[in-house]
Parts: C-alpha cells; sequence; structure tokens
C-alpha cells in the first residue's frame, strides 16, 4: 500500500453544468418516430414468452400493437391495468433478465424489441396529458384498509382496493411516499421527480388518504389496526442494511449505500453531497450499482466496486453492471473485507482476504489485499430487523414475514408483500405484483363478509 492519506470526503468536485450532464436520464426517452419503428417489430405473439416472463402479467403484445397502430392512451390503459406503477418499473426494472430475455426477436435475431423503453414511452405520453385519469372508482364499499408502508407493494394494493370501492389509509415512517422507488434507486433512472408524480397520479384516483411520518411502534398499536379497520395490508421494505460484521466499520466514511443514495436523491442539487476522491462499494447488487455509478458522476476520482464472490454470482443485472463499467467503475470479485483501517478517526483504507469455492462454500484463499478509500458504501443487502413483527404474533421465514401464496399471513385479517416477505425479491415489480395479489384477495374476502351479512 502507498502512504496513507486522510480522508478526503467532500461536495463541488465538479461544474454546474457537469451535475446537470451526469444526473440527466441515462436511457433518453424515445421519440415518437423511434417507438412506432420499434413497436413494429414486435410479431404480436398469441401465446407470449414475455407475458409469462412479467411479475405482473402486463400484456405486452396488446400495449405495443396499439402503439403501433398510434392509440398511445389505450397502450397506457393496457400497461397501467396490470401494473399501476408500469411508469417506474419501465425505468427501474431489469428487462434484459424478465420479458426482453424471452423476447423471440431476441430469441432470433440477438436483439429483442425494446419493450422496456416502450412501456415507458406510452406510460410517459399519458402522464404528460391534459386527461391523464384513465380509472374510476367503483361504488363505495364501505369497507376500511389500512396499509402500512406507501412503497411499491403498498401503493398498488391501495390503489387496486381504492378502485374496488373500499376506503385505505396508507401510513409511511418517511416524509414522502415511494419508499426505494423514491429514496433507494438511482437519480439518473428517475430524473425530474418522477416517482412523486406517479405517487400523485395514484392517489388521484380517490379513496386513499396518505399518513407519512406514522411508525409502526407497538403490539397494541398493531391491534388497534386490526380493530379499527376490516383488513391490514404490510408492506414495510427492509429497514436495516447488514453489517460488516469487521473492525473499523464505525469509522469515519463508512456509510450505508442506501442512505447515500437516499440523501442524493433527496438533494435539489447533487453538487451539495459530499462523496470521497476513492470510494469503495462493498456488495454486488444492484443498489452496489446504483452507489458506484452515482459516486462516479458526483466527481470521485476512483470507484471500486468490491465482491465476495465471482461475477455470475453477482445479483445485479449483466446491463447494470456494464453500465457500471462504462461509467469508470472497477468491479473487483472474490474479495471479503477483513478490516477497515483508519487514520485519524477516518477511513483510510479496507483490508480484503480473497476468496475460494470449495464443496461449494467459500473460504479465505491464504492471500490479502488493502485497497484505500475516503469513503466506503455498504451494499450487502437489507433485513427486516424489527422484532416488533414477532411480537405482533407473525409467523417469520428466513428473517421475513411468512405469507401464503394470496399474500395472507398467520394472523387473521393481516396480509404482507413486497421485500418484507418470504419470497421478496428486492425487485420493483415484484413488490407490485405482491400488492395486487393481496389487494384481489382482500377485495374478495370483504366482499364474501359483505354478502353473508346481508343473507
Amino acid at each position: 500500500m502507498s502512504e496513507q492519506r486522510g480522508p478526503d470526503i467532500r461536495p463541488g468536485r465538479l461544474t454546474v453544468e457537469d451535475y446537470a450532464a451526469h444526473f440527466a436520464d441515462h436511457v433518453p426517452p424515445l421519440t415518437h418516430p423511434q417507438a412506432v419503428l420499434e413497436a413494429s417489430r414486435c410479431l404480436y405473439c398469441f401465446d407470449a414468452p414475455c407475458v409469462t416472463a412479467c411479475p405482473t402479467r402486463i400484456d405486452v403484445p396488446s400495449f405495443i400493437k396499439r402503439i403501433a397502430e398510434d392509440n398511445l392512451r389505450g397502450a397506457a390503459a393496457a400497461i397501467l391495468e396490470a401494473n399501476p406503477l408500469g411508469g417506474f418499473c419501465a425505468r427501474d426494472c431489469p428487462t434484459e433478465v424478465l420479458c426482453e430475455a424471452i423476447c423471440v426477436r431476441n430469441v432470433q435475431q440477438g436483439r429483442p424489441v425494446a419493450i422496456g423503453r416502450l412501456q415507458r414511452f406510452a406510460v410517459d405520453r399519458l402522464m404528460a396529458s391534459a386527461d391523464n385519469r384513465i380509472f374510476e372508482r367503483a361504488p363505495a364499499s364501505g369497507r376500511r384498509v389500512a396499509a402500512i408502508g406507501a412503497g411499491p407493494a403498498g401503493l398498488a394494493c391501495a390503489h387496486a382496493l381504492a378502485r374496488a370501492g373500499h376506503e385505505v389509509t396508507l401510513y409511511d415512517a418517511k416524509p414522502k411516499a415511494g419508499g426505494l422507488n423514491e429514496y433507494g434507486v438511482a437519480a439518473y433512472k428517475t430524473a425530474g421527480g418522477y416517482a412523486q408524480r406517479e405517487v400523485e397520479w395514484l392517489l388521484s384516483l380517490g379513496g386513499i388518504s396518505l399518513q407519512c411520518g406514522w411508525t409502526l411502534a407497538s403490539p397494541e398499536q398493531f391491534e388497534n389496526l386490526r380493530r379499527g379497520y376490516d383488513a391490514v395490508f404490510l408492506g414495510l421494505g427492509l429497514a436495516e442494511t447488514h453489517e460488516l460484521g469487521v473492525p473499523g466499520e464505525r469509522l469515519a466514511g463508512v456509510e450505508d449505500a442506501v442512505e447515500f443514495i437516499s440523501t442524493l436523491r433527496q438533494s435539489a442539487d447533487p453538487g451539495t453531497v459530499p462523496v470521497g476522491r476513492r470510494v469503495l462499494v462493498i456488495g454486488g447488487g444492484m443498489t452496489a450499482i446504483d452507489a458506484a455509478v452515482q459516486s462516479k458522476l458526483l466527481g470521485a476520482e476512483s470507484v471500486d466496486i468490491v465482491y465476495r464472490r465471482g461475477p455470475h454470482q453477482m445479483r445485479a443485472s449483466p446491463r447494470e453492471q456494464d453500465l457500471a463499467r462504462t461509467r469508470g467503475v472497477r468491479i473487483l470479485h472474490w474479495l471479503a473485507p477483513v478490516e477497515v483501517i483508519g487514520d485519524g478517526g477516518g477511513v483510510c483504507a479496507v483490508r480484503f482476504a480473497r476468496q475460494r469455492l470449495a464443496a461449494g462454500r467459500l473460504e479465505p484463499a491464504g492471500e490479502e489485499c488493502t485497497l484505500e478509500a475516503d469513503m466506503v458504501l455498504k451494499a450487502i443487502g437489507q433485513r427486516l430487523g424489527n422484532p416488533l413483527l414477532k411480537q405482533c404474533g407473525l409467523a417469520l421465514r428466513n428473517g421475513r414475514i411468512a405469507v401464503d401464496e394470496a399474500g395472507r399471513t398467520n394472523v387473521s385479517g393481516v396480509w404482507a408483500g413486497g421485500d418484507c416477505i418470504a419470497e421478496g425479491q428486492d425487485l420493483t415489480v415484484d413488490a407490485v405484483a405482491h400488492g395486487l395479489r393481496a389487494a384481489r384477495d382482500i377485495d374478495l374476502r370483504l366482499r364474501s363478509a359483505r354478502a353473508r351479512a346481508e343473507e
């Protein structure tokens, strides 16, 4: 290791013009002629594999055909009927490993129809129109539902239940609704405050009241919700980041990657967000990519992603990994942190042990290396981290809430979905699918109960 230097973390590393360019849309939206031309490539398969690959089962051939016919409102309706957060998912969803991966054009030509970009085109055109409302509420049912957590799962559940005529109160601990869509996804993916514009559109349906700054704090509070509402949906997300579990982790300059992303997302001026000159991001998922790329966009001179396994085990999609590399991020594999090294109270380097696989298990290979850093961002996954849920009587599996195939928990009248459940995949589109699944079952239960009461 070269001579150690003190931490160099500061804002304002670039010019105003650089920041504006760096945090504009990293994938430019399609123009109208481009969208129509791309839509014409779709084969409109009858038994379309792209539909089954989508967790929310968007009728992809249908909405693309409507774009080709210049029926953009109809295209958006087909998308939002299946996925009310279809605009955000079009920006953040890893389509390259879902719908586009099994597109027939991809199999035939190695170039899939740009489903994600077409989806964004249609929804954006609707959102920008003078009349962007396409749904109406059913007659009031007289039933009330509480949704805890205003992230993708809670928003999707609330919207579906409001459409069905139920009154929904949406609670969230943060100052704004949106969950990770608002606080945990790279700014360059959602330029222009799109996450909040989508929330506003969802709430414009009516029948949904939003209470921010509200935290589930006791079993008694949970029981009050169960007594006060006809159903409760839990879309709590994951509140805590896993620890590295190594000496020096508390040094200044060692930060949670999700908090780093959140700070940037909530900043009106990226130039005010401090970043290190040499940044290490530890982890291998989408959060690691987002944190690393944004560090580079903020002006860090060197950014390395360090992952304890190989490239094929990274949860970040190949497209995301390529994006990081094109932005100047280096990705290092088979390295596990051993110690965060400090100088003057702040981080100056991290010592890593090289790893290898032995009988399918990771073990030290007997070699070490040290990488200099002013800032270390932890992106090694999140956990539920809420002992209150067990105290409320909720069954857990693998540290998350256990649910059945309809999203029901073991507690009567309580459903759950999104990252907080055992089958959560940490994807917006999966969380939306969970919220919609639970909403269908809640609606069925409420209507059945009403029918029995009227007999």
